[in-house]
């Protein structure tokens, strides 16, 4: 049964996976120009990543029919005149519909007019050796939502530092440290910063590669040192804490020395929040409990709610923000605090008090700060 499909898509969606064990989840047709041509770009979700191809015209078609033959059973597509709807059903019947288009359609533009931080065309070499730049300062293809997500993160920074001409910064848990690189190079060779940026992480291997990188790009004043974010000795002279990815508790320690040394700036995205998790399971939470994936998000979002809420009780103004979009990374939120010394809040206590005898959790953030307030 080959569909005989419109011309001119605008975009789409195709869905409901034929067999559960499939690995794609969904995908998302869209119109793109690229270097001034038409294509059609198809997006491929699996649970994890995300897949392009640009597809002309007369290509996609087929592509479509193959994908409702083998993977979906459910296809929206979107031209200037009409919505069109397929559906297969569970016997095999073919049902189809059609309504007057009633919005208006932006095309999208993939030839970079949007103007970034970063911008394309200026090299950037830490970009460069991630892959997401060439030699020539072009963003590649396969990587322009890396670009995108990289920019976002540093929009997030630049409009929180404002007119800031000096700052020394940690990074805890740093890792391979991509960001750290990159965050240095937009603060100290575009905006012109005094920085010190400091990477802490506990793999020595790891802290090595990152020194030896340094001194390749000449970042004389960014340094990494293997240790602990639990046995860090505070240092009032910290500016700014960053946490990117710091597993579980480590983003508690990290968050409880930031406000130990009443960092002025906190940037910090969660991640494998377990403590939480590992406590849920009684019999008055089993309904919500029983199903895994709600567990995990569920756990996450106490374990943050916890976590933000703290930062406002020590005079923090917080956000909880979308770092990234969901469809590429489940582990998307940012907690972003600048302290405001305005004291601290005993309203805001009791709702944590309430909260953490509400569900009877212990988390180690409320448990290092509040617990024996």
């Amino acid at each position: 049964m080959k569909l005989d499909l419109p011309s001119n898509i605008l975009k789409g969606i195709i869905s409901s996976k034929k067999n559960k064990d499939g690995k794609y989840e969904k995908g998302k047709f869209q119109r793109i120009k690229i270097n001034n041509e038409d294509k059609i770009q198809l997006s491929l979700f699996t649970k994890t990543q995300v897949f392009h191809s640009n597809y002309n015209d007369d290509e996609i078609n087929n592509v479509i029919n193959e994908l409702l033959e083998n993977e979906f059973n459910n296809l929206e597509l979107t031209t200037k005149e009409y919505n069109y709807f397929y559906k297969i059903t569970s016997k095999g019947k073919l049902l189809t519909n059609k309504k007057k288009n009633m919005d208006s359609f932006v095309e999208v533009s993939h030839n970079r007019t949007k103007k970034y931080l970063l911008e394309e065309g200026i090299v950037v070499p830490p970009l460069v050796d991630l892959g997401v730049m060439q030699p020539d300062g072009k963003v590649n293809k396969s990587s322009y939502d890396k670009y995108r997500q990289i920019n976002r993160f540093l929009e997030i920074i630049n409009d929180s530092i404002k007119d800031e001409k000096k700052l020394n910064i940690i990074d805890f848990g740093c890792g391979k440290s991509y960001l750290t690189f990159i965050l240095y190079y937009f603060l100290r060779e575009v905006k012109k910063m005094d920085i010190n940026i400091i990477g802490l992480d506990l793999k020595e291997d790891v802290i090595d590669n990152c020194n030896e990188i340094a001194k390749k790009y000449n970042y004389q004043n960014l340094k990494f040192y293997k240790g602990n974010i639990s046995d860090f000795k505070d240092n009032a002279s910290i500016d700014m804490i960053v946490t990117l990815h710091a597993c579980d508790t480590a983003t508690d320690f990290a968050l409880y020395h930031a406000i130990n040394m009443k960092c002025r700036y906190i940037f910090s995205v969660p991640c494998c929040q377990h403590e939480i998790n590992n406590q849920l399971g009684n019999d008055k939470m089993y309904a919500l409990t029983k199903f895994g994936i709600i567990k995990e998000r569920f756990s996450a979002l106490l374990t943050d709610s916890i976590r933000a809420n703290i930062l406002q009780y020590y005079g923090y103004k917080t956000n909880v923000m979308e770092f990234v979009d969901f469809e590429n990374s489940p582990k998307n939120l940012l907690i972003r605090a600048v302290y405001t010394n305005s004291g601290k809040n005993q309203k805001i206590k009791e709702e944590i008090d309430s909260l953490i005898k509400e569900y009877n959790v212990d988390q180690t953030l409320y448990n290092l700060t509040l617990k024996n307030e």
